[in-house]
């Protein structure tokens, strides 16, 4: 999986290349700065707990301010800012552009479409389905949310399987444990995506790796990615129906990728099943709105959306960005706050916010908050994770600029449930723990996985 981040790092990197610069000179840059962010997450990784981690990558960071280091070593730090709940940090230190293309379909603000909510029409459209691809912006936990929030209807209609492109298959206790650690996968320490995966398994799927194992890049990755799909789903069980969780364009169904084709295109001529191929990347928000797509800002515009959207025709067809490439195309709206934190986490009203004092953290600075179900063990990635009284970190620098936690305050959001709520400052000391409630809030009933 190592090698394969190295590569992903690189190759987005190269795709957005610094104006008037040689192309030779930029690739050799890129290159550099990439060894060199690999060599800091290595050292970053022997340090205990992930705040620590990231004190360091930070520090790293203000350090060289390049821009090819910059680019590249973004990637690694956003990927650290989504595991501790800095969702905002994350979108800042790494974001792509989404440009309007010539591949792009007329936009669906027409009269011959109509906005739906996506929780309700994407299981619609995947009935009779064999097969559900969804992608994700690895950096960007918002583009789970409407993954986990789905499961249940899927699973509901018949869908068996759950795989993630994530998974380490050297983790063989995960079904047993029936949560994941940091041994069960790379993004997985991010605890939307872990929410993902405990959610998979209460409800009865089987949870699939399919990762490539072997140093395979490009095409080649494509390949081993759907054949170990083939040989863990389908010839085991050759009327299992499947959801998968990619990273961006693995699951495209036309086009080159990478020089060669997708896992999805791979899979489809191995298998002759067709995806429905769901694409959560392009139509999101971005740090500053000129990064968004002309059409998502219309559609805010025209109809203020609440909840992810998909649009349909009278036919019931629905609406692609970039047809042929993906089925359907889900606009994330953006989102309110929660004492400091996005209002997504709910993931659709399964999970609601539990305020947590800063006394909790006994002036340790900064200070990291997690909260683990009862019944799983420390080595468990917790429900919900956020860090109190870090300085903002777009000034580049460790110095915080608060001394004392008197007064804060921040929202978990977590299933109704019990937990063990920890805080720990950035040397990993851990300075309190507590066992708490949460119930669901009196307006509106939290669901329950069944």
């Amino acid at each position: 999986m190592r090698t394969q981040l190295l590569a992903l790092a690189a190759g987005l990197a190269l795709a957005l290349p610094a104006a008037g610069a040689n192309s030779t000179a930029w690739r050799q840059q890129q290159q550099a700065a990439a060894e060199k962010s690999e060599r800091i997450l290595r050292q970053a990784e022997k340090t205990r707990g992930l705040l620590a981690q990231y004190v360091l990558m930070r520090a790293a960071w203000a350090a060289d301010e390049s821009k090819a280091f910059r680019l590249i070593f973004g990637q690694y730090v956003s990927w650290h800012e989504s595991y501790l709940g800095l969702h905002d940090e994350a979108m800042q230190s790494f974001s792509i552009q989404q440009l309007p293309d010539k591949a792009d379909a007329p936009s669906p603000l027409d009269d011959a479409h109509t906005a739906q909510a996506a929780l309700e029409a994407i299981p619609r459209l995947a009935q009779g389905r064999q097969a559900i691809f969804f992608n994700e912006a690895h950096n960007a936990a918002i583009t789970r949310t409407l993954t986990v929030a789905l499961l249940e209807r899927l699973r509901r209609d018949g869908y068996t399987h759950f795989a993630a492109e994530t998974l380490y298959e050297t983790d063989t206790d995960l079904a047993k444990r029936g949560y994941p650690t940091d041994a069960s996968g790379f993004y997985t320490q991010e605890p939307v995506y872990a929410e993902m995966v405990r959610t998979a398994l209460k409800l009865g799927y089987v949870v699939v790796p399919y990762e490539a194992v072997s140093d395979a890049s490009g095409d080649a990755r494509e390949r081993e990615q759907a054949k170990n799909l083939v040989e863990r789903v389908f010839k085991r069980d050759p009327k299992a129906r499947l959801v998968v969780n990619a990273g961006y364009a693995h699951i495209m169904e036309t086009g080159k990728y990478l020089g060669g084709a997708s896992m999805a295109q791979h899979l489809r001529k191995l298998t002759g099943i067709d995806p429905l191929t769901i694409e959560q990347t392009m139509l999101i928000p971005h740090p500053q709105p000129e990064q968004d797509h002309p059409y998502y800002r219309a559609a805010l515009a025209k109809l203020a959306p609440k909840t992810p959207q998909v649009f349909i025709d009278k036919d019931g067809a629905p609406w692609s960005l970039r047809p042929g490439a993906y089925d359907v195309s889900v606009l994330l709206p953006p989102y309110t706050r929660e004492d400091g934190r996005q209002s997504w986490l709910d993931i659709d009203g399964l999970r609601v916010a539990y305020n947590v004092d800063g006394d909790i953290c006994r002036n340790a600075i900064p200070c990291l908050l997690e909260a683990r179900y009862i019944g799983e063990g420390e080595d468990a990635i917790p429900a919900d994770r956020c860090v109190i009284g870090l300085r903002d970190s777009r000034l580049g620098d460790t110095e915080h600029k608060f001394r004392t936690t008197q007064g804060m305050r921040t929202a978990m959001y977590l299933r109704p449930g019990r937990y063990r709520l920890r805080a720990s400052g950035a040397d990993n000391q851990v300075v309190t723990t507590q066992n708490i409630t949460v119930t669901a809030a009196p307006d509106k009933t939290a669901r329950e996985i069944r």
